[in-house]
């Protein structure tokens, strides 16, 4: 049952915090969950929103904790072996929110993997509907609310940028530029490609992929962002 209720000390390994402040945090209402009988009980599936909206204001430590916690190998999972050089579009032909989101589907159909795009467009609207992916510093991460295995044949990244940028609905009030989809097939593997996201742009990786000539570029500068970000941790 993948959406059963967690205890305080299973929801503490599930994200690879500390039990204590977890219990901080529920305590003080900032985590979605239910005092029963004296104890905190903490449904999957809640956790699960309440991470995709929270996590791009975690610290470090907690973003590489969560990695650690969703992976039993986290170095194995590479944002940048699911990225293809044809996931890539530097000039993506948007101009709107809702285009941007049919535009990335159409983009990750060029892997030959996508068996639902009609289903994926919706999966982003939805997640869309109930609080915008874009982030400060003009980048978003669009991706469905949940995982879709049945979407695509494997999952997958596409990385886009819209020259000159537009409104996404960034708590900064700027425009954004930069996407990157994520289509993942399992909670785990969903909340770990998401925190390694977070880590990367919070580099210099944005500014040098608004920079990038090629797909085969900026696959490059993602490859080696990701290299040095894993070496540094040895």
């Amino acid at each position: 049952m993948p959406y059963r209720n967690m205890t305080l000390e299973e929801l503490a390994r599930h994200i690879g915090m500390d039990a204590r402040e977890v219990r901080k945090l529920a305590d003080r209402g900032r985590l979605p969950g239910q005092y029963i009988g004296g104890e905190w009980r903490f449904n999957r599936a809640q956790m699960l929103d309440w991470l995709q909206h929270e996590m791009h204001f975690l610290d470090v430590r907690h973003l590489q904790n969560l990695e650690r916690a969703t992976a039993d190998d986290p170095d194995k999972i590479s944002v940048s072996n699911l990225l293809a050089p044809e996931a890539i579009d530097l000039a993506l032909p948007a101009r709107s929110k809702p285009s941007v989101l049919r535009e990335l589907v159409k983009l990750a159909s060029r892997t030959g993997l996508v068996y639902d795009a009609d289903g994926l467009i919706d999966a982003l609207e939805e997640r869309e509907a109930m609080y915008s992916t874009a982030l400060p510093n003009g980048f978003a991460f669009p991706h469905p609310r949940r995982p879709q295995p049945y979407a695509t044949g494997e999952p997958l990244i596409c990385l886009a940028r819209v020259p000159h940028g537009l409104p996404f609905g960034a708590s900064d009030g700027h425009l954004t530029d930069l996407f990157v989809f994520v289509c993942s097939h399992d909670p785990r593997q969903h909340l770990h490609v998401l925190a390694r996201l977070s880590m990367l742009f919070t580099s210099e990786l944005p500014d040098k992929l608004r920079e990038a000539e090629s797909p085969a570029e900026a696959l490059q500068l993602v490859l080696e962002t990701e290299s040095r970000l894993l070496e540094q941790r040895k």
